[in-house]
């Protein structure tokens, strides 16, 4: 008996001591990204349903210097769609809509609305595109009216259900069916039935007038220079998008999504993290997407000037991933970057970059195809995908995206001198590419 008792101590010993340097290792991951790429925001971790880190970091209003806390409200961009998504299953479980009912029947003059469903625009297949941010960033007071007769001038990009195309339009306008079956605003029907039911009480829906406690300012880069976040009229921009929590609340609502029916039943459940299309989206999330390091995934990220978030769920390990900025920090990589030291990879630490002039003659080495990564040249520049994207030399072989310090690329030459691979590392996590043969 002594002797299994010490065993079990020993037991709770270890694994205390490892979820401690678990926890370390993402301090220590998280600090070097705050000092070395400026993150601001907050980061919350947890594995087993036990936090790991939840940390705050940066300001949330550089004029008065401000620091961000960890109950900083942050705006969500389009992590906010799952939340849309939610919605209309709830509404579908009480047969006040079905998935397969036509656009057409809430906006009855709609051009080809009776061939766009609503599991369409769940989906980013009813070929409506991508955005009308055109209205919502220079106009103010506009009204459903207006905003529904522009975005019926706008031409389909496909047939509906014939391919896929991520679009903000149908999440707006499955946002204006919450209201039109429910009978109450957006923000109402998501506090009575989702925010309060996973006890959300620090999230909601923004708007141009409401005082929000503990809201962050945003600030986006221009000529990598920090400044404020343009005009938006929050009015219109919903159901894709307007939706601020905090990580905590995130937290939250992980649970009460993932580990119980409080918010919707198993079957809806399963609905929504079907992928149902070759990008692999399903209600408002992303189903094992590319970036899922092999483990069973359900994410979805956010991007929209100073906002760039990332929620992930890692189903099958039970961790819990959420990354909220509010002055463009590269959330999605952050959290990448924080997986993979929850699966135990090796990670690099963010460091300093120092650009390095070294002779351009050497690019013609590189250029090339590494499994689909293409490296280009042009007047003796070295750029990564496209000539948008232009690499800075770090030493001969070395480099980093000039627009993404959590990018380097190295490449490799076998025992002859010859470039035959290309080391990438994301967030500090390594990848090897081929180099394509006859390139």
């Amino acid at each position: 008996m002594k002797l299994r008792l010490t065993l079990i101590a020993l037991l709770v010993f270890t694994f205390g001591y490892s979820q401690k340097e678990l926890a370390g290792k993402l301090e220590k991951y998280m600090d070097a990204q705050f000092v070395i790429n400026n993150f601001s925001g907050t980061v919350l971790i947890s594995k087993n349903d036990s936090v790991m880190l939840e940390k705050a970091y940066g300001f949330a209003d550089y004029e008065w210097n401000v620091k961000n806390t960890i109950d900083s409200k942050f705006s969500l961009a389009s992590v906010s769609k799952q939340f849309t998504a939610v919605a209309i299953l709830q509404l579908t479980e009480k047969k006040l809509l079905s998935l397969d009912d036509p656009l057409s029947k809430y906006f009855s003059d709609f051009p080809k609305g009776e061939k766009i469903t609503l599991k369409m625009m769940l989906t980013h297949n009813s070929g409506l595109q991508m955005d009308f941010d055109e209205l919502y960033l220079s106009k103010t007071n506009l009204d459903k009216d207006f905003v529904y007769n522009y975005l019926t001038k706008k031409p389909l990009l496909f047939e509906p259900g014939t391919s896929t195309a991520y679009s903000n339009i149908g999440y707006y306008f499955l946002g204006r069916i919450i209201e039109k079956v429910s009978g109450k605003s957006y923000a109402e029907y998501l506090k009575e039935n989702v925010f309060d039911k996973a006890k959300m009480y620090n999230s909601g829906v923004s708007t141009n007038d409401e005082i929000v406690d503990k809201m962050t300012q945003l600030y986006y880069l221009k000529n990598n220079k920090l400044v404020k976040n343009p005009y938006i009229d929050w009015s219109c921009n919903l159901g894709h998008d307007g939706i601020y929590a905090t990580a905590e609340d995130l937290y939250l609502w992980n649970k009460a999504l993932f580990d119980s029916e409080t918010i919707l039943s198993e079957e809806s459940k399963k609905e929504m993290f079907t992928p149902y299309n070759e990008q692999n989206f399903g209600f408002g999330v992303l189903i094992n997407p590319f970036y899922n390091q092999g483990h069973q995934l359900i994410a979805h990220d956010g991007g929209f000037y100073g906002a760039m978030t990332s929620f992930n769920k890692y189903t099958q390990d039970k961790v819990f991933i959420t990354v909220l900025s509010n002055n463009q920090s590269k959330s999605y990589y952050i959290a990448y970057g924080l997986a993979g030291i929850c699966f135990g990879k090796e990670v690099e630490l963010p460091y300093k970059h120092i650009e390095s002039v070294i002779d351009a003659k050497v690019f013609d080495e590189y250029v090339g195809d590494y499994d689909g990564i293409k490296i280009l040249k042009k007047d003796n520049k070295l750029y990564y995908l496209d000539y948008n994207i232009e690499l800075l030399a770090e030493s001969q072989t070395k480099f980093f995206r000039s627009d993404n310090n959590n990018m380097t690329l190295e490449f490799i030459k076998n025992k002859k001198g010859k470039i035959t691979q290309l080391e990438i590392k994301k967030a500090g996590i390594k990848e090897v590419k081929n180099k394509t043969k006859g390139v």
